[in-house]
């Protein structure tokens, strides 16, 4: 993947030129088939991975055997950075979403790769930052929103970062499953179900087996953002 196709947000797309570089020659290349867990929750590893053409979904699981969809990462991403930092066990499940080419960097090189590149380590200060204003904002639509707005919101936001145009629509191809989305949602699954369909009704968007398009784009927006 060329340098400028880095999604905005990534760390590949923080990092200054060198410094990406030096990064993307750490590790040992690896392919994971799509559906494939590259990290499990629990597990005391502390390597970290690179994706460096991949979609992946992070979920943790749920008391009631349920699991819950945290976050999406792509390409230029890194996942397990936090087990690496400070050593506690895997705290997410990281899954494929189609195949994908990753980096599999053990903690050592990654460590002294920060302390030789600090431009790195606040890149990744950074990204944490933005999850944790992410998941704080979360919690205020929790509070605040019906699950219809707090639904739209999801979407739009998984559409604008991840989804790519067809004629038809942006095509949002995660495998996300219902519950998954109820989860990231704050919503009980049979609730979501309801606020889908009545998005599917208005032609917003259409669904498929663990698909989602979004139909009309401005109109989903205006949902997300109604008061």
């Amino acid at each position: 993947m060329t340098e400028s196709l880095w999604l905005q947000g990534t760390l590949l797309s923080r990092l200054s030129d060198s410094t990406r570089r030096r990064l993307l020659t750490l590790g040992i290349p690896r392919t994971a088939a799509a559906s494939r867990v590259i990290i499990q929750e629990g597990m005391n590893e502390s390597h970290v991975i690179l994706l460096n053409d991949g979609l992946t979904k992070v979920t943790v699981a749920m008391a009631d055997g349920r699991h819950a969809l945290l976050d999406v990462r792509v390409s230029g991403d890194l996942v397990g950075e936090i087990s690496a930092l400070n050593g506690t066990p895997r705290s997410a499940t990281v899954t494929t979403c189609r195949a994908s080419a990753i980096r599999i960097i053990q903690r050592n090189d990654f460590r002294s790769f920060l302390r030789d590149h600090p431009d790195a380590a606040m890149a990744i200060a950074g990204i944490v930052a933005d999850r944790l204003r992410l998941a704080n904002r979360r919690r205020v639509d929790f509070a605040s929103y019906p699950v219809k707005v707090r639904l739209a919101r999801i979407l739009w936001e998984i559409a604008m970062a991840y989804g790519y145009r067809q004629d038809d629509g942006i095509v949002v191809d995660i495998q996300l499953t219902q519950s998954e989305l109820a989860t990231m949602c704050g919503a009980a699954e049979i609730t979501l179900q309801k606020a889908l369909r009545e998005l599917r009704a208005t032609g917003i968007v259409d669904t498929g087996y663990r698909q989602v398009v979004v139909r009309n784009a401005a109109a989903l927006q205006s949902c997300a953002d109604a008061l």
